[in-house]
């Protein structure tokens, strides 16, 4: 029986860092779920009101290719958002074919509150991690984007 500490590093060549990272991704998403539920709002819609408050978006394909859903999850999604009375869509002067999204009153006024439950959420997540950590696990992360964007 061999006493050698098995490679972390085959690990996760095998799939365990697809594992872990499927696991975090839903713990993070239960988590920031939990903290926005008293709000009546989900994590998805609360990327929706972000990418528009960040300009990052404010047509179906610009929150298809963020959320990267189908056109047809992204209407039901935005009919939701609509319905609880935070975004609305009004005519896009530019392209007929295609409508704007943006906040209501009620929705620039939800945002903040949301804002602040998923600060909360993440700042729980990273609890004990110095800005050293942070700044490695940052670079890390994009380490690994790079690597998987590169063919």
């Amino acid at each position: 029986m061999s006493d050698a500490k098995p490679s972390v590093l085959d690990d996760f060549c095998t799939g365990e860092l697809g594992f872990l990272l499927t696991n975090v991704r839903a713990s993070l998403l239960d988590a920031l779920d939990r903290e926005l539920a008293p709000l009546q709002i989900t994590v998805q819609q609360y990327v929706v009101l972000n990418c528009i408050v960040k300009g990052w978006g404010r047509t179906l394909s610009d929150f298809c290719r963020v959320l990267a859903y189908d056109s047809g999850a992204m209407t039901r999604l935005l009919d939701r958002i609509a319905a609880k009375g935070f975004i609305r869509r009004v005519e896009n002067e530019a392209d007929r074919r295609s409508s704007l999204i943006e906040l209501t009153e009620q929705g620039r006024a939800a945002f903040p509150q949301a804002r602040q439950k998923t600060e909360v959420a993440f700042r729980r997540m990273l609890a004990g991690f110095s800005e050293e950590d942070a700044e490695t696990l940052q670079k890390l992360l994009f380490r690994i984007l790079a690597n998987a964007r590169s063919d």
